[in-house]
């Protein structure tokens, strides 16, 4: 079996002897540079898997071997070695396409958890479009929006930086983490969204990083933390605008050390952990405004992905469209409906506040309300004021919130009077679909909907 290979590129000897040990104990052959200029011929003239490389050389600095290595082979990871606490250069080296970082004093757990996750990535040449499976399942869409979106997607999910994923509510930021992690060297590994915005503050720090029993009243266990939970893997969090700002602190910290304690522990803790952070609002304004800390912000959004709106992508409204309607179909066990050509002209047409959560919605009471085997305009129950173009842009969030607040409140109207009239017929669905004035298929719908059959 042929020996994976991996240049070192330090002026220390102590560090490439070290380095050199350590990746060999793994199983790899170590080749060893002191200059920049000796690199560059090495990597023109020979095979590696991977690159490690300091920051200051006699010729030259670790920032220009990175520059060099994504010009001229880009499949190729390289890590950046860093001194302790000096978190700029880690980040810029992240931008210009490092892999990873490590930093000095080497922790070698650390290094041999880097080394195996880039071992891991697959030649570019060798790479899988991003039409298989993860892709092909969740995200949806062939338009050049889209279609960069892919490419971006396909080409971060390679490295370890940060990344930041802005969009507006209901776009599909959750699926293009997931995809990242799936398309990864981590794939294996958890893949664990939180929603910042759902965690009361006061066990916030329990959630990220955990407690040992007896820490605060009510500990009555030790609880393990997210961080942990996604240790192997990727972190993503989602709504990461809603972290109050003693909890940013805090963050920042785990990050940066790659390290974390729980609430009621002397012990730090290691993790491996991939950060992914998504939220709708707008991240540079919350920093101005003094909500976000500008260290956290520059440390989570080493590279931004940003999803378009469903008004940015409306040729895939039609695909969009037949996935949730393929899905209802399956799920309420019946023959699928189709579009009318007038209704989908009708989505196009719409603004779509929601995006695609709204087209969901939107689809689904067309569904159930549906009376033959085709939709029509009608059955969309499209509000007529949106049906004028509105200028493109980030929907406010009271209007997103009042969007979803009122679904769930019509879906719960919607749930009482079926109930009620269940109750009236004695559980009969033929008796009580007759009473509603809905067909057999939409009672059924319903039944299923709302966990009644």
């Amino acid at each position: 079996m042929i020996k994976k290979r991996a240049l070192i590129v330090d002026d220390e000897p102590d560090i490439r002897e070290l380095l050199s040990m350590t990746l060999e104990q793994m199983g790899l052959e170590a080749v060893t540079a002191a200059k920049l200029s000796k690199a560059k011929k090495l990597l023109e003239n020979e095979h590696f898997d991977l690159c490690l490389t300091d920051m200051n050389m006699p010729d030259g600095n670790g920032l220009e071997l990175v520059e060099y290595v994504q010009s001229a082979l880009p499949q190729l990871p390289i890590a950046m070695i860093t001194a302790y606490g000096n978190m700029d250069i880690a980040v810029e080296a992240l931008k210009k396409g490092a892999f990873d970082f490590v930093s000095k004093p080497l922790e070698l757990m650390r290094l041999r958890s880097m080394v195996e996750s880039a071992l891991k990535l697959e030649p570019a040449e060798e790479q899988q479009p991003l039409s298989k499976e993860v892709a092909s399942s969740e995200l949806i869409g062939q338009s050049p929006a889209m279609e960069a979106l892919k490419q971006q997607i396909r080409k971060v999910a390679r490295s370890q930086a940060p990344i930041f994923i802005s969009g507006e509510s209901g776009s599909g930021k959750e699926l293009v983490a997931r995809a990242i992690h799936q398309l990864g060297p981590r794939t294996n590994g958890p893949f664990v969204p939180v929603n910042c915005g759902a965690i009361p503050s006061e066990l916030m720090e329990s959630e990220f990083f955990g407690h040992k029993k007896g820490s605060f009243t009510g500990a009555h266990q030790d609880k393990q933390g997210l961080f942990l939970a996604a240790n192997g893997g990727t972190l993503l969090l989602d709504e990461v605008a809603d972290l109050p700002l003693s909890m940013q602190v805090k963050l920042l910290r785990a990050i940066q050390e790659k390290s974390i304690r729980a609430v009621g522990s002397e012990e730090e803790i290691s993790v491996d952990v991939r950060i992914l952070s998504a939220t709708h609002k707008n991240l540079a304004e919350e920093v101005r405004n003094n909500q976000f800390r500008q260290d956290l912000f520059y440390r989570i959004n080493v590279i931004e992905l940003k999803v378009p709106s469903l008004r940015e992508r409306t040729d895939d409204i039609p695909l969009l469209a037949n996935k949730f309607l393929t899905q209802f179909s399956e799920e309420a066990d019946i023959p699928p409906l189709n579009l009318s050509d007038q209704a989908l002209e009708a989505l196009k047409k719409h603004h779509f506040p929601g995006n695609i959560r709204e087209l969901e919605n939107t689809l689904e009471r067309a569904f159930t309300l549906c009376q033959g085997t085709t939709i029509t305009p009608e059955d969309l129950q499209l509000p007529a004021l949106t049906q004028q173009p509105m200028a493109t842009g980030s929907t406010s969030d009271s209007t997103d919130n009042m969007h979803g607040s009122i679904d769930d409140h019509l879906a719960s109207i919607e749930k009482e009077i079926l109930m009620n009239a269940l109750e009236k017929n004695r559980w009969n669905k033929t008796a009580t679909a007759k009473a509603l004035g809905i067909s057999f298929r939409q009672m059924r719908y319903k039944l299923q909907k709302f966990g009644l059959d």
